[in-house]
């Protein structure tokens, strides 16, 4: 049977994602995970991390993942290695496994935010990113030609729920606090519609910023400020008229996996558009697309105005991690 290491960072649900693609396919698969931004991330190298040279930090953690990756290689002898980012992996260990078994990478976001995993595109069979514009980048400056490989959705994960009743007018469910663009988006709408039901999942307020602001924080009945599970953000979708959707700063042709996961689910999405997102979904009745906060205020106002207002079901099927494996491997 083909085997296939699965190598990245540690997200069990979209590691378990591709596994369960390669498996359909017919692969036995294994997973290995390293943790981010430190590894392993114990109290000690978190402190070290948080209070030293974060370069330093992470080149020490790289070394410390370096042996350990090189043996699973070695013992387990995949006939394919599948680099999900790979940030944490040294240029000399990423030619160590390519130079024993055909490996490629999939890159998280656009490349340029990580550049430390460049110095391994260089040694792979193949390169995969999520983001459009990356593309040119690495022709240019690395002479790759790279692939454009979108995210995509687990069908056992985002899936309609028949019985689900609206509990929210509205649900957002991203990284808050680190972005200042989702801050004042989501501000707006909690400040233009008052007395509507939303209900945002994701960090705002970390505690570790100072304990009284995050004990004192307001709107905790808007904001969970914590992270959940796909099961409950799967229905939270189905129990929202309308999910809003808004990309990080970075993305500027491409998608992140909340538009498959959101439209998967059944859910009327509101979702910032880009060259990408306009060319797949502009036509959609269950996407609607807006450029600014401006536009995506307008667009609210109609929908909540129009309680029976709804759209057709959207078919993803080409949109699944099963899919996105098949494009790889015909690649490869």
């Amino acid at each position: 049977m083909k085997r296939v290491l699965i190598i990245g960072p540690n997200f069990h649900y979209f590691n378990a994602s591709i596994a369960r693609a390669f498996q359909s396919l017919g692969w036995e698969t294994l997973v290995d995970a390293y943790d981010t931004p430190v590894h392993p991330y114990t109290a000690i190298n978190k402190l070290c991390y948080k209070f030293g040279d974060k370069s330093h930090q992470k080149q020490l953690s790289r070394e410390r993942y370096d042996a350990h990756i090189r043996t699973i290689v070695d013992m387990w002898s995949p006939t394919l290695v599948f680099v999900l980012n790979g940030d944490n992996i040294l240029p000399k260990t990423m030619q160590y496994i390519a130079q024993r078994v055909k490996t490629a990478i999939w890159t998280f976001d656009s490349v340029r935010r990580y550049p430390i995993l460049i110095e391994n595109l260089p040694y792979v069979a193949a390169v995969f990113c999520y983001e459009q514009e990356d593309i040119p980048y690495l022709k240019q400056k690395l002479n790759i030609d790279a692939h454009f490989l979108p995210q995509a959705y687990d069908p056992q994960l985002y899936y309609p729920i028949m019985d689900a009743t609206k509990k929210y007018d509205l649900s957002f469910a991203g990284d808050v606090w680190q972005s200042k663009k989702r801050q004042a988006i989501l501000q707006a709408i909690v400040d233009r519609f008052p007395n509507k039901k939303i209900i945002v999942w994701g960090v705002y307020k970390p505690w570790y910023k100072g304990i009284w602001r995050w004990l004192t924080r307001e709107r905790r009945d808007i904001y969970k400020n914590c992270n959940t599970t796909a099961e409950v953000l799967n229905r939270t979708y189905n129990e929202s008229r309308v999910v809003l959707n808004i990309h990080n700063e970075q993305q500027k042709s491409g998608a992140n996996p909340k538009v498959y996961e959101i439209a998967a689910s059944g859910a009327l999405q509101l979702c910032d558009c880009n060259p990408y997102i306009e060319e797949v979904f502009g036509d959609s009745p269950k996407i609607k697309l807006y450029s600014n906060k401006e536009e995506l205020l307008t667009l609210l106002e109609i929908i909540f105005e129009n309680p029976s207002t709804h759209a057709e079901a959207m078919d993803m099927s080409q949109h699944t991690f099963e899919k996105r494996i098949e494009e790889v491997l015909y690649l490869l």
